[in-house]
């Protein structure tokens, strides 16, 4: 059974076709091809790789995200080295979707009715859900009929406790569907299983927070397997600070600048999620790594933007612990939480009143799912390699075979 994957971001777009059996394995498999493709204005630069690893660059104008998108999944088939023979060999395409507002949380297979109720929740999440729509009609323009599954971001998320999930405004605003949502639930949910077959446990006996930490950073409180809270809200913007986005602010300041700065609803949407977090306080970049190159090498700005990162991280991981009642295990994913030692080490920093020990040397250069913890931490702290695509193909495998 061939599954096609699509993760479209509001900069970027990952492909990958797996190809499974009748029995899931249990640890991801690889896939036999993936293609990332990054948006820089009107050019797309694709990096596509074969079963063995093998990458082939390419960067070339389009006129639309679309094309793009259809040229390079068209070398799936017709390219050099194709994947495969045909594209009617794939059985199923899923696709990421960010928020599933109030109607959808479980996976769901995409009809006309599905694609407008997308559609009808954008605006909660205007840089990803469009995308994501586009991917599902080019989809329908190569490969027909084929079945299209949606796996929503928000749905690990769905029964969040309502002291947790509905916010201190008018109860008006829990009943025309402002609420909290939470999102990166896919790769939330996957960790929390990954996190249980690292450490021989059952799910259901663990309370743990994992730690997704990319462009985007939020938080999870999981207990028994279900997401119990998490930093993000309504929409992707709440919480933790961010490569660009600020995270939680006081919302005095917006209606300050409403205001005294006469600025629009538009003017602040740009600010908060694109001029702020990382960037915002830098002044040079969104990305972890050059935050840490700027500040060993003296910069203030970057020291304190990396300072503020860690300050709310662990105020957030510290609220959680709270709601939890104790932690068994503390997971880092995504690209910063995997790969930036400092950040991790500032996370752990202030928990060894818990019992929670960080080993230096593991720390500093870990493997992919790998426990990083003293062995006499009271704590497990783990490093799992994000796996949103492979999470994505299960809920795939599940559907149709349930079907």
């Amino acid at each position: 059974m061939k599954v096609l994957v699509l993760n479209s971001g509001s900069s970027s777009q990952k492909s990958c076709l797996f190809d499974l059996g009748d029995v899931l394995p249990e640890d991801p498999p690889a896939c036999v091809w993936e293609a990332k493709i990054e948006w820089q204005g009107e050019f797309a630069e694709a990096a596509i790789k074969d079963r063995n690893g093998r990458e082939v660059k390419n960067r070339a104008k389009f006129s639309s995200r679309s094309e793009a998108l259809e040229h390079f999944l068209r070398t799936l088939w017709e390219g050099e080295k194709p994947a495969i023979a045909s594209p009617t060999e794939i059985n199923v395409v899923g696709h990421r979707i960010v928020h599933g507002g109030p109607d959808f949380a479980e996976p769901v297979f995409i009809s006309p009715k599905v694609t407008a109720a997308i559609a009808g929740v954008s605006a909660f999440a205007p840089l990803h859900n469009q995308a994501e729509l586009e991917g599902i009609e080019t989809i329908k323009k190569l490969l027909g009929s084929v079945c299209q599954v949606a796996v929503f971001d928000t749905g690990f998320h769905k029964d969040i406790p309502l002291a947790a999930s509905v916010y201190p405004g008018p109860y008006e605003w829990f009943e025309n569907g402002i609420h909290r949502y939470g999102f990166h639930g896919i790769n939330h949910q996957y960790c929390s299983r990954r996190a249980a077959q690292m450490l021989g446990k059952d799910p259901d006996s663990l309370r743990i927070i994992s730690c997704h930490l990319g462009n985007g950073c939020s938080l999870a409180a999981i207990h028994n397997g279900k997401s119990v809270d998490t930093t993000m809200g309504f929409t992707p913007l709440e919480g933790l600070m961010m490569g660009t986005r600020s995270g939680s602010v006081d919302p005095g300041i917006l209606t300050y600048l409403i205001r005294q700065k006469k600025m629009t609803g538009e003017q602040l949407d740009e600010i908060l999620n694109k001029r702020s977090g990382l960037l915002g306080i830098s002044g040079i970049s969104e990305d972890m790594r050059e935050i840490l190159a700027a500040m060993n090498a003296g910069n203030s700005q970057a020291k304190l933007a990396f300072d503020i990162y860690v300050h709310r991280l662990v105020s957030a991981i510290g609220a959680l612990v709270a709601v939890l009642g104790g932690i068994d295990a503390l997971v880092f994913t995504a690209g910063i939480g995997e790969n930036s030692a400092d950040v991790r080490a500032g996370a752990c920093r202030n928990f060894g009143y818990l019992g929670l020990k960080i080993d230096a040397g593991k720390n500093s250069h870990p493997s992919p799912d790998q426990d990083i913890s003293s062995p006499d931490s009271s704590v497990r702290i783990l490093v799992i390699r994000a796996q949103e695509d492979w999470e994505i193909a299960r809920q795939c495998w599940r559907m149709t075979h349930h079907a």
